[in-house]
């Protein structure tokens, strides 16, 4: 299953140190836990603070499990630290997603 993840940040300076440190140390951990980042995007609207992931779970995985031992786990711990997670505006969104045939990503 693929899921879009949108992150509202409080400030473009929180949103440039989620997207060029600490997103991209998700990467790695997440493939521990079976998931597979796609890409990530900050939006292109200046006042908009968000950044954008598409990542992907394993056929048999409950995304909200997985998404919870993830969080719970040293590794996602030591991808935040020094982040101010009080800058993370509101929930993430996730928009759960399904491929059709001709998605180049099937």
């Amino acid at each position: 299953m693929y899921q879009l993840r949108i992150y509202t940040l409080r400030t473009a300076e929180a949103l440039h140190d989620y997207a060029t440190v600490h997103w991209p140390q998700h990467i790695p951990s997440l493939r521990i836990v079976g998931v597979t980042t796609h890409g990530i995007w900050t939006d292109h609207a200046t006042k908009a603070h968000r950044l954008i992931a598409l990542i992907s779970y394993p056929d048999d995985a409950d995304p909200g499990e997985v998404t919870t031992a993830y969080m719970d786990s040293p590794e996602f711990a030591a991808d935040m630290h020094g982040f101010d997670t009080g800058n993370i505006l509101n929930n993430v969104e996730e928009l759960a997603l399904d491929l059709t045939a001709a998605s180049p990503l099937s």
